[in-house]
Protein backbone atom coordinates (compact mmCIF):
# COMPACT_ATOMS: atom_id res chain seq x y z
CA UNK A 1 0.00 0.00 0.00
CA UNK A 2 2.61 2.20 -0.02
CA UNK A 3 2.09 3.33 -4.22
CA UNK A 4 0.75 6.98 -4.04
CA UNK A 5 -1.56 5.86 -6.98
CA UNK A 6 -3.79 4.82 -4.20
CA UNK A 7 -4.03 7.73 -2.54
CA UNK A 8 -6.83 9.36 -5.15
CA UNK A 9 -9.24 6.89 -5.10
CA UNK A 10 -9.49 6.62 -1.59
CA UNK A 11 -9.60 10.26 -1.09
CA UNK A 12 -12.34 9.95 -3.29
CA UNK A 13 -14.18 7.54 -1.06
CA UNK A 14 -13.15 9.01 2.23
CA UNK A 15 -14.93 12.54 0.83
CA UNK A 16 -17.92 11.09 0.32
CA UNK A 17 -18.03 10.80 4.45
CA UNK A 18 -16.16 13.66 5.16
CA UNK A 19 -15.45 16.97 4.21
CA UNK A 20 -12.09 17.57 2.34
CA UNK A 21 -10.05 14.29 3.58
CA UNK A 22 -6.24 14.51 3.68
CA UNK A 23 -5.14 10.24 3.35
CA UNK A 24 -1.44 9.45 4.47
CA UNK A 25 -0.23 6.04 3.23
CA UNK A 26 2.20 4.31 6.43
CA UNK A 27 2.41 5.40 9.96
CA UNK A 28 0.91 8.48 11.33
CA UNK A 29 0.41 9.42 15.02
CA UNK A 30 -1.23 12.67 13.95
CA UNK A 31 -4.19 10.54 11.52
CA UNK A 32 -8.08 11.16 12.98
CA UNK A 33 -9.06 7.62 11.66
CA UNK A 34 -6.62 4.38 10.88
CA UNK A 35 -7.09 1.72 8.95
CA UNK A 36 -4.51 -1.37 8.40
CA UNK A 37 -4.66 -3.48 4.97
CA UNK A 38 -3.15 -6.32 4.04
CA UNK A 39 -3.35 -7.16 0.47
CA UNK A 40 -2.66 -11.43 -0.89
CA UNK A 41 -2.22 -12.90 -4.26
CA UNK A 42 -2.10 -16.06 -4.73
CA UNK A 43 -2.37 -17.28 -8.32
CA UNK A 44 -5.11 -15.09 -10.28
CA UNK A 45 -6.79 -15.02 -6.80
CA UNK A 46 -6.26 -11.16 -5.63
CA UNK A 47 -7.67 -10.08 -1.28
CA UNK A 48 -7.49 -7.56 0.62
CA UNK A 49 -8.76 -6.77 4.19
CA UNK A 50 -9.23 -4.18 6.18
CA UNK A 51 -9.63 -3.00 9.63
CA UNK A 52 -10.49 0.46 11.07
CA UNK A 53 -9.96 0.66 14.82
CA UNK A 54 -11.95 3.50 16.51
CA UNK A 55 -13.81 3.77 20.44
CA UNK A 56 -12.12 0.48 21.43
CA UNK A 57 -14.27 -1.53 18.41
CA UNK A 58 -13.09 -3.04 15.32
CA UNK A 59 -14.58 -2.61 11.67
CA UNK A 60 -13.41 -4.85 9.35
CA UNK A 61 -13.59 -6.11 5.97
CA UNK A 62 -12.44 -8.35 3.68
CA UNK A 63 -13.05 -9.21 -0.18
CA UNK A 64 -11.35 -11.29 -2.89
CA UNK A 65 -11.62 -11.59 -6.84
CA UNK A 66 -9.82 -13.35 -9.77
CA UNK A 67 -7.55 -10.62 -11.30
CA UNK A 68 -7.46 -11.07 -15.12
CA UNK A 69 -4.75 -8.36 -15.92
CA UNK A 70 -3.42 -8.42 -19.27
CA UNK A 71 -0.72 -5.63 -18.68
CA UNK A 72 0.41 -4.00 -14.93
CA UNK A 73 -1.66 -0.76 -15.46
CA UNK A 74 -5.43 -2.81 -15.75
CA UNK A 75 -3.23 -5.07 -12.57
CA UNK A 76 -3.49 -2.32 -10.95
CA UNK A 77 -7.09 -0.99 -11.81
CA UNK A 78 -8.55 -4.43 -10.27
CA UNK A 79 -6.49 -4.05 -7.12
CA UNK A 80 -7.71 -0.29 -6.96
CA UNK A 81 -11.28 -1.89 -6.66
CA UNK A 82 -10.80 -4.28 -4.69
CA UNK A 83 -9.17 -2.40 -1.68
CA UNK A 84 -11.38 0.49 -2.51
CA UNK A 85 -14.19 -2.64 -2.05
CA UNK A 86 -12.92 -3.17 1.53
CA UNK A 87 -12.17 0.94 2.19
CA UNK A 88 -15.76 2.00 1.70
CA UNK A 89 -17.28 -1.52 3.49
CA UNK A 90 -15.13 -0.58 6.78
CA UNK A 91 -16.20 3.42 6.53
CA UNK A 92 -19.75 2.68 6.09
CA UNK A 93 -20.03 0.30 9.14
CA UNK A 94 -17.57 3.07 11.16
CA UNK A 95 -20.24 5.95 9.88
CA UNK A 96 -23.55 4.04 9.72
CA UNK A 97 -23.35 5.53 6.26
CA UNK A 98 -24.66 3.43 2.82
CA UNK A 99 -23.25 4.60 -0.35
CA UNK A 100 -26.19 3.37 -2.82
CA UNK A 101 -23.38 3.82 -5.60
CA UNK A 102 -21.03 1.86 -4.08
CA UNK A 103 -17.07 2.17 -5.01
CA UNK A 104 -18.36 4.28 -8.08
CA UNK A 105 -16.70 7.52 -7.99
CA UNK A 106 -16.88 8.46 -11.87
CA UNK A 107 -19.39 10.04 -13.98
CA UNK A 108 -20.67 7.81 -16.21
CA UNK A 109 -22.18 4.23 -14.20
CA UNK A 110 -24.34 3.56 -17.10
CA UNK A 111 -21.58 2.68 -19.15
CA UNK A 112 -20.52 -0.61 -16.85
CA UNK A 113 -24.18 -1.90 -17.39
CA UNK A 114 -23.96 -1.10 -20.92
CA UNK A 115 -20.63 -3.19 -21.47
CA UNK A 116 -21.99 -5.95 -19.85
CA UNK A 117 -25.39 -5.67 -22.19
CA UNK A 118 -22.90 -5.55 -25.16
CA UNK A 119 -21.21 -8.54 -23.98
CA UNK A 120 -24.61 -10.21 -23.64
CA UNK A 121 -24.26 -11.33 -19.78
CA UNK A 122 -27.43 -12.32 -18.66
CA UNK A 123 -29.58 -9.66 -16.62
CA UNK A 124 -29.48 -11.30 -13.42
CA UNK A 125 -25.52 -12.12 -13.60
CA UNK A 126 -24.96 -8.53 -14.91
CA UNK A 127 -27.35 -7.36 -11.16
CA UNK A 128 -24.85 -9.55 -9.25
CA UNK A 129 -21.44 -8.05 -10.95
CA UNK A 130 -22.63 -4.56 -10.05
CA UNK A 131 -23.84 -5.46 -6.66
CA UNK A 132 -20.98 -7.94 -5.64
CA UNK A 133 -18.24 -5.64 -6.80
CA UNK A 134 -19.25 -2.27 -6.82
CA UNK A 135 -21.29 -2.49 -3.95
CA UNK A 136 -23.99 -0.64 -5.88
CA UNK A 137 -27.83 -1.12 -4.00
CA UNK A 138 -30.72 -2.74 -6.25
CA UNK A 139 -32.44 0.84 -6.08
CA UNK A 140 -29.57 2.26 -8.01
CA UNK A 141 -29.12 -0.37 -10.31
CA UNK A 142 -32.85 -0.91 -11.23
CA UNK A 143 -32.55 2.96 -12.28
CA UNK A 144 -29.66 2.09 -14.69
CA UNK A 145 -31.44 -0.79 -15.77
CA UNK A 146 -34.68 1.77 -17.19
CA UNK A 147 -32.03 4.14 -18.36
CA UNK A 148 -30.34 1.99 -20.44
CA UNK A 149 -33.82 0.45 -22.03
CA UNK A 150 -34.63 3.77 -23.22
CA UNK A 151 -31.34 4.51 -24.58
CA UNK A 152 -31.47 1.45 -26.74
CA UNK A 153 -35.58 2.27 -27.72
CA UNK A 154 -34.27 5.71 -28.57
CA UNK A 155 -31.60 4.82 -30.25
CA UNK A 156 -31.67 1.03 -31.32
CA UNK A 157 -28.09 1.50 -33.47
CA UNK A 158 -26.65 2.84 -30.26
CA UNK A 159 -23.86 0.26 -30.69
CA UNK A 160 -23.31 1.23 -34.30
CA UNK A 161 -23.32 5.25 -34.41
CA UNK A 162 -19.46 4.76 -33.61
CA UNK A 163 -18.94 5.42 -37.56
CA UNK A 164 -20.81 8.48 -37.45
CA UNK A 165 -20.44 11.77 -34.75
CA UNK A 166 -21.59 14.46 -33.61
CA UNK A 167 -21.10 18.10 -32.64
CA UNK A 168 -20.72 20.32 -30.38
CA UNK A 169 -20.71 23.94 -30.69
CA UNK A 170 -19.52 26.29 -27.80
CA UNK A 171 -20.78 29.90 -27.45
CA UNK A 172 -19.13 31.35 -24.65
CA UNK A 173 -21.28 34.18 -23.58
CA UNK A 174 -23.85 34.70 -20.64
CA UNK A 175 -25.71 38.03 -19.58
CA UNK A 176 -23.59 37.09 -16.28
CA UNK A 177 -21.93 34.31 -14.31
CA UNK A 178 -23.74 32.32 -12.14
CA UNK A 179 -21.93 31.19 -8.68
CA UNK A 180 -22.08 27.49 -9.65
CA UNK A 181 -20.61 27.84 -13.35
CA UNK A 182 -17.10 26.70 -13.95
CA UNK A 183 -18.43 26.56 -18.02
CA UNK A 184 -16.51 28.71 -20.53
CA UNK A 185 -18.80 32.05 -19.61
CA UNK A 186 -18.24 35.46 -20.16
CA UNK A 187 -20.56 38.63 -19.21
CA UNK A 188 -21.64 39.82 -22.84
CA UNK A 189 -21.84 43.37 -22.00
CA UNK A 190 -19.35 45.34 -23.30
CA UNK A 191 -18.00 42.53 -25.57
CA UNK A 192 -19.10 42.80 -29.03
CA UNK A 193 -15.94 43.62 -30.37
CA UNK A 194 -14.86 40.17 -28.98
CA UNK A 195 -18.09 38.19 -30.09
CA UNK A 196 -17.85 39.27 -33.81
CA UNK A 197 -13.86 37.86 -33.41
CA UNK A 198 -14.64 34.86 -31.92
CA UNK A 199 -18.13 34.18 -34.71
CA UNK A 200 -15.02 34.77 -37.11
CA UNK A 201 -13.25 31.84 -35.70
CA UNK A 202 -16.51 29.51 -34.71
CA UNK A 203 -17.48 30.21 -38.86
CA UNK A 204 -13.57 29.15 -39.77
CA UNK A 205 -14.03 25.87 -37.62
CA UNK A 206 -17.47 25.13 -38.88
CA UNK A 207 -16.44 25.57 -42.72
CA UNK A 208 -13.20 23.81 -42.15
CA UNK A 209 -14.42 20.41 -40.52
CA UNK A 210 -17.70 20.61 -42.58
CA UNK A 211 -15.24 20.19 -45.35
CA UNK A 212 -13.61 17.51 -43.91
CA UNK A 213 -16.79 15.18 -43.23
CA UNK A 214 -18.08 15.87 -46.55
CA UNK A 215 -14.77 14.84 -48.18
CA UNK A 216 -14.68 12.20 -45.78
CA UNK A 217 -18.34 10.97 -46.28
CA UNK A 218 -18.98 10.74 -42.39
CA UNK A 219 -22.53 10.97 -41.39
CA UNK A 220 -23.48 13.61 -38.55
CA UNK A 221 -25.73 12.17 -35.79
CA UNK A 222 -26.43 15.22 -33.75
CA UNK A 223 -25.42 18.74 -33.62
CA UNK A 224 -25.98 20.82 -29.70
CA UNK A 225 -25.10 24.50 -29.51
CA UNK A 226 -24.01 24.91 -25.29
CA UNK A 227 -22.10 27.48 -23.82
CA UNK A 228 -22.34 29.68 -22.44
CA UNK A 229 -25.53 30.87 -23.08
CA UNK A 230 -25.65 30.25 -27.09
CA UNK A 231 -28.88 32.67 -27.27
CA UNK A 232 -26.70 35.31 -25.51
CA UNK A 233 -25.75 36.45 -29.19
CA UNK A 234 -28.06 38.69 -31.26
CA UNK A 235 -30.95 37.11 -33.84
CA UNK A 236 -28.94 38.02 -36.77
CA UNK A 237 -25.52 36.40 -35.60
CA UNK A 238 -27.50 33.15 -34.52
CA UNK A 239 -29.46 33.58 -38.25
CA UNK A 240 -25.70 33.59 -39.81
CA UNK A 241 -24.27 30.64 -37.76
CA UNK A 242 -27.84 27.93 -38.49
CA UNK A 243 -27.23 29.24 -42.72
CA UNK A 244 -23.32 28.46 -42.05
CA UNK A 245 -24.48 25.10 -40.47
CA UNK A 246 -26.33 24.32 -43.21
CA UNK A 247 -24.10 25.16 -46.18
CA UNK A 248 -21.25 23.20 -44.77
CA UNK A 249 -22.69 20.53 -42.78
CA UNK A 250 -23.09 17.67 -44.53
CA UNK A 251 -26.71 16.26 -45.00
CA UNK A 252 -28.21 18.47 -42.32
CA UNK A 253 -31.88 17.80 -43.37
CA UNK A 254 -31.07 14.34 -41.69
CA UNK A 255 -29.33 15.28 -38.51
CA UNK A 256 -31.29 13.33 -36.27
CA UNK A 257 -31.56 16.56 -33.52
CA UNK A 258 -30.01 19.75 -33.40
CA UNK A 259 -30.73 21.19 -30.02
CA UNK A 260 -30.03 25.21 -28.77
CA UNK A 261 -29.42 26.08 -24.93
CA UNK A 262 -31.27 28.44 -24.21
CA UNK A 263 -30.77 28.08 -21.20
CA UNK A 264 -31.21 32.31 -19.88
CA UNK A 265 -34.47 33.37 -20.02
CA UNK A 266 -33.12 37.03 -20.35
CA UNK A 267 -31.65 36.25 -23.72
CA UNK A 268 -34.84 35.01 -25.34
CA UNK A 269 -36.53 37.17 -27.62
CA UNK A 270 -39.35 36.74 -30.46
CA UNK A 271 -37.04 37.54 -33.27
CA UNK A 272 -34.27 34.81 -31.82
CA UNK A 273 -37.35 32.21 -31.36
CA UNK A 274 -38.24 33.11 -35.26
CA UNK A 275 -34.34 32.38 -36.43
CA UNK A 276 -34.85 29.08 -34.35
CA UNK A 277 -37.90 28.18 -36.31
CA UNK A 278 -36.68 29.06 -39.65
CA UNK A 279 -33.91 26.76 -39.11
CA UNK A 280 -36.22 23.48 -38.56
CA UNK A 281 -34.43 24.29 -34.37
CA UNK A 282 -37.31 22.80 -32.01
CA UNK A 283 -35.57 21.20 -28.97
CA UNK A 284 -34.28 24.16 -26.85
CA UNK A 285 -33.49 24.71 -23.27
CA UNK A 286 -34.76 26.96 -20.87
CA UNK A 287 -33.88 26.71 -17.43
CA UNK A 288 -35.89 28.00 -14.53
CA UNK A 289 -32.93 25.89 -12.10
CA UNK A 290 -35.46 27.26 -9.42
CA UNK A 291 -38.77 28.96 -8.91
CA UNK A 292 -37.89 31.08 -6.09
CA UNK A 293 -36.63 34.27 -6.75
CA UNK A 294 -34.06 34.99 -3.78
CA UNK A 295 -32.83 31.61 -4.86
CA UNK A 296 -32.07 33.51 -8.31
CA UNK A 297 -30.34 36.46 -6.97
CA UNK A 298 -28.23 34.73 -4.82
CA UNK A 299 -26.70 32.50 -7.41
CA UNK A 300 -26.38 35.36 -10.14
CA UNK A 301 -28.78 34.66 -12.57
CA UNK A 302 -30.89 38.00 -13.17
CA UNK A 303 -34.22 37.50 -14.23
CA UNK A 304 -37.11 36.52 -12.64
CA UNK A 305 -39.53 33.97 -12.16
CA UNK A 306 -42.19 35.25 -14.23
CA UNK A 307 -39.81 35.89 -17.23
CA UNK A 308 -38.69 31.89 -17.24
CA UNK A 309 -42.49 31.26 -17.43
CA UNK A 310 -43.40 33.71 -19.93
CA UNK A 311 -40.53 33.08 -22.07
CA UNK A 312 -41.47 29.33 -22.07
CA UNK A 313 -45.07 30.31 -23.07
CA UNK A 314 -43.59 32.65 -25.69
CA UNK A 315 -41.42 29.36 -27.21
CA UNK A 316 -44.29 27.55 -27.48
CA UNK A 317 -46.16 30.67 -29.64
CA UNK A 318 -43.17 30.16 -31.88
CA UNK A 319 -43.53 26.57 -32.50
CA UNK A 320 -41.14 24.97 -29.85
CA UNK A 321 -42.52 21.70 -29.27
CA UNK A 322 -39.33 19.86 -27.82
CA UNK A 323 -37.91 21.64 -24.85
CA UNK A 324 -36.14 20.89 -21.77
CA UNK A 325 -36.17 22.40 -18.34
CA UNK A 326 -33.40 21.96 -15.61
CA UNK A 327 -33.64 22.02 -11.91
CA UNK A 328 -31.13 21.89 -9.13
CA UNK A 329 -31.14 20.65 -5.80
CA UNK A 330 -29.50 22.23 -3.14
CA UNK A 331 -29.37 25.61 -3.87
CA UNK A 332 -28.53 27.71 -1.31
CA UNK A 333 -30.95 28.30 1.24
CA UNK A 334 -33.69 26.02 -0.24
CA UNK A 335 -35.07 22.46 1.29
CA UNK A 336 -37.65 20.44 0.70
CA UNK A 337 -40.57 23.58 0.53
CA UNK A 338 -38.76 25.47 -1.92
CA UNK A 339 -38.05 22.27 -4.22
CA UNK A 340 -41.78 21.22 -3.83
CA UNK A 341 -42.62 24.49 -5.04
CA UNK A 342 -40.39 24.25 -8.20
CA UNK A 343 -42.13 21.02 -9.34
CA UNK A 344 -45.39 22.76 -8.83
CA UNK A 345 -44.66 25.28 -11.21
CA UNK A 346 -43.15 23.03 -13.37
CA UNK A 347 -46.34 21.09 -13.59
CA UNK A 348 -47.79 24.02 -14.77
CA UNK A 349 -45.55 24.20 -18.09
CA UNK A 350 -45.10 20.10 -18.17
CA UNK A 351 -41.81 20.49 -20.52
CA UNK A 352 -40.88 17.64 -22.92
CA UNK A 353 -38.13 17.16 -20.63
CA UNK A 354 -36.77 18.01 -16.86
CA UNK A 355 -33.22 17.41 -16.27
CA UNK A 356 -32.67 17.53 -12.04
CA UNK A 357 -29.35 18.72 -10.69
CA UNK A 358 -27.46 17.57 -7.74
CA UNK A 359 -25.79 20.79 -6.49
CA UNK A 360 -22.06 20.16 -7.49
CA UNK A 361 -19.22 22.36 -5.60
CA UNK A 362 -17.30 22.82 -8.32
CA UNK A 363 -13.46 23.59 -7.78
CA UNK A 364 -13.07 27.10 -9.34
CA UNK A 365 -16.90 28.19 -8.87
CA UNK A 366 -17.68 31.18 -7.24
CA UNK A 367 -19.76 29.13 -4.65
CA UNK A 368 -16.84 26.75 -3.56
CA UNK A 369 -14.45 29.68 -3.52
CA UNK A 370 -16.84 31.17 -0.79
CA UNK A 371 -18.40 28.34 0.45
CA UNK A 372 -19.16 29.96 3.94
CA UNK A 373 -21.24 32.66 1.96
CA UNK A 374 -23.46 29.93 0.78
CA UNK A 375 -25.21 27.42 3.01
CA UNK A 376 -26.80 24.46 1.35
CA UNK A 377 -29.05 21.45 2.31
CA UNK A 378 -27.75 18.42 4.18
CA UNK A 379 -27.53 15.14 3.28
CA UNK A 380 -30.28 14.02 4.34
CA UNK A 381 -32.52 16.65 2.70
CA UNK A 382 -30.99 16.22 -0.35
CA UNK A 383 -32.02 12.91 -0.92
CA UNK A 384 -35.20 13.52 0.15
CA UNK A 385 -35.11 16.56 -2.46
CA UNK A 386 -33.89 13.72 -5.13
CA UNK A 387 -37.05 11.28 -3.81
CA UNK A 388 -39.13 13.74 -4.30
CA UNK A 389 -38.05 14.76 -7.95
CA UNK A 390 -38.28 10.85 -8.57
CA UNK A 391 -41.56 10.57 -6.99
CA UNK A 392 -43.00 13.35 -9.66
CA UNK A 393 -41.27 12.24 -12.42
CA UNK A 394 -43.11 8.76 -11.97
CA UNK A 395 -46.35 10.27 -11.42
CA UNK A 396 -46.13 12.84 -14.62
CA UNK A 397 -45.42 9.86 -16.67
CA UNK A 398 -41.78 11.34 -17.26
CA UNK A 399 -39.00 8.56 -18.05
CA UNK A 400 -35.15 8.62 -16.75
CA UNK A 401 -33.01 7.80 -19.93
CA UNK A 402 -29.29 9.44 -18.83
CA UNK A 403 -27.33 10.11 -15.50
CA UNK A 404 -23.95 11.24 -14.75
CA UNK A 405 -22.39 12.32 -11.50
CA UNK A 406 -19.63 15.11 -10.52
CA UNK A 407 -17.20 15.10 -8.03
CA UNK A 408 -18.20 17.17 -4.71
CA UNK A 409 -21.67 16.49 -5.45
CA UNK A 410 -24.33 16.69 -2.34
CA UNK A 411 -25.29 13.44 -1.00
CA UNK A 412 -23.20 11.44 -3.03
CA UNK A 413 -26.43 11.74 -5.72
CA UNK A 414 -26.93 12.41 -9.33
CA UNK A 415 -27.90 14.34 -12.05
CA UNK A 416 -30.89 12.18 -13.75
CA UNK A 417 -32.47 13.49 -17.38
CA UNK A 418 -36.19 12.61 -17.45
CA UNK A 419 -38.49 12.88 -20.39
CA UNK A 420 -41.37 11.88 -21.88
CA UNK A 421 -40.96 8.74 -23.73
CA UNK A 422 -39.81 9.31 -27.10
CA UNK A 423 -38.19 13.19 -26.18
CA UNK A 424 -35.10 11.67 -25.41
CA UNK A 425 -31.99 14.10 -26.09
CA UNK A 426 -30.20 11.66 -28.53
CA UNK A 427 -27.01 14.01 -28.02
CA UNK A 428 -27.23 13.51 -24.13
CA UNK A 429 -27.16 9.86 -25.17
CA UNK A 430 -24.26 10.31 -26.91
CA UNK A 431 -21.84 12.06 -24.83
CA UNK A 432 -23.02 10.41 -21.58
CA UNK A 433 -21.81 6.63 -23.06
CA UNK A 434 -19.45 8.06 -25.30
CA UNK A 435 -20.19 5.54 -28.00
CA UNK A 436 -19.20 7.96 -30.66
CA UNK A 437 -16.43 11.07 -31.53
CA UNK A 438 -18.05 14.21 -30.59
CA UNK A 439 -16.21 17.29 -32.12
CA UNK A 440 -15.69 20.49 -30.26
CA UNK A 441 -15.64 23.15 -32.08
CA UNK A 442 -16.04 27.10 -30.38
CA UNK A 443 -14.74 28.41 -27.66
CA UNK A 444 -13.83 26.01 -24.49
CA UNK A 445 -15.44 22.80 -26.38
CA UNK A 446 -14.24 19.81 -25.72
CA UNK A 447 -13.87 17.31 -28.57
CA UNK A 448 -13.92 13.40 -27.69
CA UNK A 449 -11.67 11.62 -29.83
CA UNK A 450 -12.69 7.88 -29.68
CA UNK A 451 -11.32 4.76 -31.27
CA UNK A 452 -13.90 2.79 -33.21
CA UNK A 453 -12.45 -0.40 -32.33
CA UNK A 454 -10.99 -0.34 -28.63
CA UNK A 455 -13.11 2.50 -27.54
CA UNK A 456 -9.70 4.22 -26.30
CA UNK A 457 -11.25 8.27 -25.59
CA UNK A 458 -8.94 10.97 -26.08
CA UNK A 459 -9.87 14.52 -25.05
CA UNK A 460 -8.78 17.62 -26.55
CA UNK A 461 -10.22 21.13 -25.26
CA UNK A 462 -10.37 24.58 -27.52
CA UNK A 463 -8.91 27.35 -25.66
CA UNK A 464 -11.46 28.39 -22.81
CA UNK A 465 -11.12 32.20 -22.85
CA UNK A 466 -12.01 34.21 -26.45
CA UNK A 467 -9.13 36.27 -26.79
CA UNK A 468 -6.95 33.10 -26.84
CA UNK A 469 -9.44 31.45 -28.69
CA UNK A 470 -9.45 33.99 -31.27
CA UNK A 471 -5.68 34.09 -31.59
CA UNK A 472 -5.52 30.34 -32.07
CA UNK A 473 -8.68 28.78 -33.92
CA UNK A 474 -6.66 27.84 -37.11
CA UNK A 475 -4.08 26.13 -34.88
CA UNK A 476 -6.56 24.02 -33.42
CA UNK A 477 -8.66 23.05 -36.45
CA UNK A 478 -5.61 21.79 -37.78
CA UNK A 479 -5.08 20.03 -34.76
CA UNK A 480 -8.15 17.94 -34.69
CA UNK A 481 -8.48 17.48 -38.36
CA UNK A 482 -5.25 15.72 -37.92
CA UNK A 483 -6.16 13.54 -35.10
CA UNK A 484 -9.90 12.80 -37.09
CA UNK A 485 -7.49 11.77 -39.98
CA UNK A 486 -6.12 9.45 -38.17
CA UNK A 487 -9.14 7.81 -36.51
CA UNK A 488 -11.44 7.46 -39.44
CA UNK A 489 -8.33 6.68 -41.84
Amino acid sequence: MEDERFIRPLQLIANLFFEETEIQLGDSSHDELSIHFSLNKEGEMMSAAAVLSANGKNYEASFKKAVDAVDEKEQFKQLKNIVSHVFLHVLQDYTKITQKWGILTGMRPTKLLHKQHQAEVPAEEARRKLREEYMITDEKIDLMERILERQLTMVPDLYEVKNEVSVYVGIPFCPTKCAYCTFPAYAIQGKQGRVASFLSGLHYEMEQIGRWLKEKGITITTVYYGGGTPTAITAEEMDELYSLMYEVFPDVENIREITVEAGRPDTITPEKLNVLKKWNIDRISINPQSYTQETLKAIGRHHTVEETIEKYHMAREHGMNNINMDLIIGLPGEGTAEFAHSLAETEKLMPESLTVHTLSFKRASEMTLNKEKYKVADRTEVEKMMNMAEQWTKEHEYVPYYLYRQKNILGNLENVGYSKPGQESIYNIMIMEEVQTIIGIGCGAASKFIDRKTGKIEHFANPKDPKTYNERFVEYTEKKIDKLNKLFS
